[in-house]
């Protein structure tokens, strides 16, 4: 007899019987009640070192772990199609995407539960009847125009981001309690298709999202051992990649792949996010301001640090090394915009290739090739790079936490671009579209949160503008009303008026204005969802 006490807090027609079944439920509630209390106990922690950052202290690599770093492992090997990443695809879980990324020619499609996805209750459960139709591979889509969309014979390795630890799925609660995020994802995913793939040859692959400690890389790989067990899948079955995205993970990388070896399938430079961390833990601290987001590019000093080190972690310790987001749209109407942007795209991966990174990502089909090429020339026929071992890398804590960028300027144009930026991001994602293409480039949850925690962060500090103008909450909300209006202008009445912008507009205001900084901008949002 069940003892589960699961319910599910939706519309009576969106309860989705197929994928929340009776069976999946039960395995949720189990989960939930050996990880919850954990959980809760790793995030009283998060705030502890925030507040304790707030107060001057310092990052450093850890005393208590200095035998783990010092002493010979490796992490297990993967299954045969996690050994080839040249090139990642990441977007969100519905149907077409899913379709067009499996089918996209990439080495791996990240399907995103997490920055590139609304999490409204049909988004999060249609997506995961998406990915079983995709494991399964009957998955179909017809446009409205008639054209019809199905898998190709050969299609990307699937790997699955579910949220972070921060977030949870208030329609389904147990105990009375919100199921944690990151749990529901991962749960259903893995209660539905473990199985299937493992009988596939491939198996259940993971990204893991925000951690900020080993310590919750070690619940992550607890979670993986009572799955295996629970599921008789076998041991060391599911495998993990680690975003390594918010700043206190950088000090503990090796920490990280040693909690997860039998599980882990490398870590990654999530760039975006990593700025955005630098903010959110030192932001309070003038030596901490960065300039406009344009200008904190992956070769500037601090981010050189974190990128080289990464690949050097992996690979002494066996483990795949995966480098950051292009995020460039081509715009087919205007091939010159394309152009400039491909080169651009085309020396960030030949600087990851060469740097001995195994991968990297783009948001776009359009990007494959473009990223394939670079990877190819660097590994010829090898599969992978971890013979580079990379000895000549020595990274100190001061490196990592040395945001200096020579000739750094904050501009007009760069707060423009932020409000502008953030108050149209908000909007799509209020309107149930986590993945917004915004001025030419694919736009998630990590660059909204630079937008508005660099205006929160200039306001702080009372920054002038390189054009002369202190930053207030005063001329914020001038160039708000002015940025508006532009886009009322670009997308018409009717558009904007239904599209949510004063909503927006209210959100970002509540994150980038406010005294104190919010940690993530998607909690206050995601009570103005469903």
């Amino acid at each position: 007899m069940r003892t589960f006490a699961a319910q599910i807090r939706a519309p009576a027609d969106e309860g989705f019987a197929d994928v929340l079944t009776p069976d999946a439920l039960d395995f949720l509630t189990r989960l939930h009640r050996e990880v919850e209390p954990v959980r809760t106990s790793l995030l009283e922690k998060r705030a502890e070192v925030a507040d304790r950052l707030r107060s001057g202290g310092k990052f450093d690599f850890l005393t208590e772990t200095a035998d783990t770093r010092k002493s010979a492992w490796r992490v297990a090997d993967v299954p045969q199609d996690l050994r080839v990443r040249k090139v990642e695809i990441t977007g969100p879980t519905d149907r077409k995407m899913v379709i067009n990324a499996l089918n996209s020619g990439a080495s791996v499609y990240m399907a995103d539960f997490e920055d590139a996805n609304t999490p409204t209750w049909r988004n999060m459960v249609e997506g995961q009847r998406n990915l079983i139709d995709a494991v399964e591979r009957k998955i179909s889509f017809k446009n409205p125009d008639g054209r019809e969309y199905k898998l190709n014979d050969e299609i990307a390795t699937l790997v699955v981001r579910p949220r972070g630890w921060h977030l949870v799925e208030r329609h389904l609660t147990i105990d009375g309690a919100p199921i944690s995020g990151a749990v529901f994802d991962f749960g259903l995913y893995v209660f539905h298709n473990a199985r299937r793939l493992l009988e596939r040859g491939s198996g259940p692959y993971f990204y893991l999202p925000k951690m900020e400690s080993h310590k919750e890389a070690r619940l992550w790989n607890q979670i993986f051992d009572w799955t295996e067990k629970e599921l008789d899948l076998g041991r060391a079955k599911i495998k993990a990649t680690v975003l390594v995205e918010v700043l206190p993970l950088a000090f503990e990388m090796e920490e990280t792949l040693y909690e997860l070896r039998d599980h882990s399938a490398g870590l990654n430079a999530g760039r975006w996010d990593y700025m955005f961390s630098i903010i959110k833990k030192l932001g309070d601290r003038k030596e901490f301001i960065l300039p406009d987001r344009g200008q904190v590019a992956m070769t500037v000093p601090f981010m050189r640090a974190y990128t080289e080190l990464l690949v050097k972690t992996c690979h002494k310790r066996g483990a795949f090394a995966l480098g950051g987001m292009a995020a460039f749209i081509p715009n087919r109407r205007d091939p010159a915009v394309t152009e400039s942007a491909l080169a651009k795209v085309r020396d960030d991966k030949k600087r990851e290739a060469t740097d001995g990174f195994d991968g990297t990502w783009v948001a776009h089909p359009d990007l494959v090739d473009t990223a394939m090429s670079e990877f190819a020339r660097a590994l010829g026929k090898k599969q992978n790079q971890l013979d580079r071992q990379r000895p000549e890398v020595d990274v100190t804590a001061a490196q990592l936490l040395d945001v200096r960028i020579p000739g750094g300027t904050i501009t007009e144009a760069g707060l423009r671009t932020n409000v502008s930026v953030g108050i149209q991001y908000i909007a799509s994602w209020l309107r149930g579209t986590g993945a917004a293409a915004i001025n030419n480039l694919m736009e998630d949850a990590a660059t909204a949160e630079i937008s508005r925690s660099q205006v929160w962060q200039w306001i702080h500090h009372a920054v002038s503008l390189a054009e002369g103008p202190r930053v207030t909450a005063g001329l914020v909300r001038d160039i708000e009303r002015e940025e508006l209006e532009k886009i009322k202008s670009a997308v018409g009445d009717d558009a904007f008026s239904k599209g949510r912008y004063d909503e927006a507009r209210a959100i970002f205001d509540g994150v980038a204005l406010s005294k104190d900084f919010q940690e993530f901008l998607t909690i206050p949002a995601y009570e103005r969802i469903d």
